[in-house]
């Protein structure tokens, strides 16, 4: 974040402080400009004027009433206006005091709608312009008359237009917000409607078959003394319903394979303890890779232990995808009572807008699978720039008496 940013942040957070500068500022303004005569006879003069005490009350006043422009926007236009008003008619020679109508002009046209607007800088126009030409000491004609009229009309022309970019740029934030919850929420149907799927054919398929074997299973032992032939042929359609189970199964697990993938591993599930070879093939691939641990050389069961390295082989995948040719990344495994927590951290400024801005669905499977086991994973941007995925997963599976019931 630049100075610049952060400098706005802190006003955003103190508009109180932002209105008193601003006050400072219109305040000072006036009372310089209130020295200076437009008419001298080499063009403006400085020094020739002198306010008198009733136009440095009213500026004071004005600028202090600008303190709380943001509160009742409506009330410090009228004050002010009403200040402006007392000015114009009342001092001769006149001092800027309608610049704090301007200002607080300014702060209602950028806080409403655009009607209001409307009706209130047409008003505040009117009666000011009136006031200036048909009771002021100068003719109605006069410049500085007709430069009232002016910037109050351009106070609330920017004030409207800045108000309908705020509005604009609020739009499109919270569209791209929809989009995003959209896109999670139609990313979970799709795995939800390929989980049924996938339920719903392994039934069709395994539960006549097994039935069928059960039923014929339950025949064979019941006449293997008394009729051998009759055990026989009961045995034969054992053999044939789990042939043809086999077939359809094997059929409908490889509709969920590629035609390009690998065939299936013969080796053990990977586990932290292949966390360096993992780090070794992204180093070799150009991603500088720092792996710090504090398991304390813990045995983790099975799923835990898959599931680990399975977090940080698809955190590092999307580090080595997104976050830019300049990031590195920091994995640590910590060992905290009955938790094993796993952090993955780069500082690449690829990753701000998410990882799954294609529309993969790493994130959300990662999440599921900690999920399944009891744990909690949390993923989002850093403060500063990169991404952090962390992961806290529970060393004694909290799913297995679910598991153990249900069975």
């Amino acid at each position: 974040m630049s100075t610049l940013e952060r400098t706005k942040c802190r006003l955003r957070a103190h508009p109180m402080a932002l209105d008193a500068t601003l006050a400072a500022g219109v305040l000072v303004t006036m009372m310089a400009s209130s020295f200076v005569d437009p008419h001298g006879e080499n063009g403006a003069t400085w020094g020739t004027h002198t306010p008198n005490v009733l136009s440095l009350t009213l500026m004071v006043l004005s600028a202090a009433a600008l303190v709380f422009r943001r509160r009742a926007p409506r009330t410090i236009l009228a004050t002010t206006g009403a200040f402006s008003a007392v000015e114009l008619v009342a001092s001769d020679p006149r001092a800027p005091v309608v610049m704090s109508a301007v200002v607080a002009l300014y702060t209602v046209a950028s806080a409403t709608d655009r009607p209001t607007t409307w009706r209130v800088g047409l008003l505040t126009m009117t009666v000011l312009t009136a006031c200036a030409m048909l009771v002021g000491p100068l003719p109605w004609y006069a410049q500085e008359n007709l430069a009232i009229f002016a910037w109050t009309g351009m106070a609330a022309a920017a004030g409207d237009a800045v108000r309908s970019r705020r509005a604009f740029v609020h739009a499109i934030r919270e569209r791209a917000d929809r989009a995003e919850r959209t896109r999670d929420e139609e990313a979970r149907r799709r795995v939800a409607e390929e989980r049924l799927r996938i339920a719903r054919d392994l039934h069709d398929v395994v539960a006549h078959h097994i039935a069928l074997v059960n039923v014929q299973a339950g025949v064979a032992a019941h006449v293997m003394d008394k009729r051998p032939d009759q055990a026989k042929e009961a045995l034969a359609h054992v053999r044939e319903a789990s042939r043809s189970a086999l077939n359809e199964l094997r059929a409908t697990v490889g509709l969920l394979r590629q035609s390009g993938d690998p065939e299936a591993p013969t080796e053990p599930a990977p586990g932290l303890a292949r966390l360096d070879e993992l780090a070794d093939t992204f180093r070799n691939a150009g991603l500088p890779v720092e792996v710090a641990r504090a398991d304390h050389g813990s045995t983790l069961p099975a799923a835990v232990d898959l599931a680990a390295y399975r977090v940080i082989q698809e955190a590092l995948t999307n580090v080595q995808k997104h976050a830019g040719p300049e990031a590195k990344a920091e994995i640590s495994v910590v060992r905290v009572g009955p938790n094993v927590e796993v952090t993955v951290l780069d500082n690449g400024p690829g990753q701000d807008d998410g990882p799954e801005e294609g529309g993969g669905h790493g994130l959300l499977g990662m999440r599921e699978r900690v999920t399944a086991l009891g744990g909690t994973c949390t993923t989002g941007p850093r403060y500063g720039g990169g991404f952090r995925v962390h992961a806290i997963l529970p060393v004694k599976n909290r799913t297995a008496p679910a598991l153990g019931d249900s069975a």
